[in-house]
């Protein structure tokens, strides 16, 4: 069985993200997929110090919950991962989440040497978004933040959901288009791995 983590990094809990994640989720277990859920605002993790242990021994220095994800991050088939949009990138608890993975970054291109760019990914990632304003632009730099980081994790962006004029708790609820393709996309991501 595939193993899917699916990463909720809204500082709500039952924000739009969040919500889209679920539909997402159970689309993912009902095409065979096991899939552990986590939400990033229930962690205590610290952002990157700049420590630079990392660049040594390919493992950060600092000890605290993101210990939990990292032999889960190294050993899953593929990821999911949803955020809100603020000032134009992903919340706070996503952005501390993806800078703790310089660790693996370090590993891969300071210890281990992989030359740049010329690793094929291994494993497939979806990415889910919503922002509250309508710009044409409102989702070009996450979308690049995303590639990076995932080619950290030798992951490529299989899919991404990005939805405009969401802001409200519940406006997802008025799409039911939106849920619809979430469930959608988490049962083809399982399907494709």
């Amino acid at each position: 069985m595939k193993k899917i983590l699916a990463f909720y990094g809204s500082p709500r809990k039952r924000g739009n993200s969040s919500t889209l994640l679920e539909q997402a989720v159970r689309g993912a277990n009902d095409g065979g997929a096991e899939v552990e859920e986590i939400f990033l605002r229930d962690l205590s993790m610290s952002p990157c110090m700049e420590i630079y242990a990392c660049r040594k021994t390919g493992r950060c220095a600092m000890r605290d919950d993101f210990d939990l994800l990292r032999d889960k991050l190294q050993s899953c088939d593929g990821l999911m991962l949803a955020s809100p949009i603020f000032f134009y990138t992903v919340s706070a608890h996503t952005k501390v989440f993806m800078d703790r993975c310089q660790e693996f970054w370090s590993k891969k291109y300071l210890i281990d040497k992989a030359p740049f760019g010329l690793r094929e990914p291994t494993r497939k990632a979806l990415f889910v978004s919503v922002g509250a304003t309508r710009g044409s632009k409102l989702f070009e730099g996450v979308l690049l933040t995303m590639k990076y980081f995932l080619d950290t994790l030798d992951m490529e962006l299989w899919g991404s959901l990005l939805y405009r004029g969401l802001d409200e708790q519940s406006d997802v609820l008025q799409h039911p288009a939106y849920l619809e393709e979430a469930y959608r996309a988490g049962n083809q991501l399982a399907g494709v791995l």
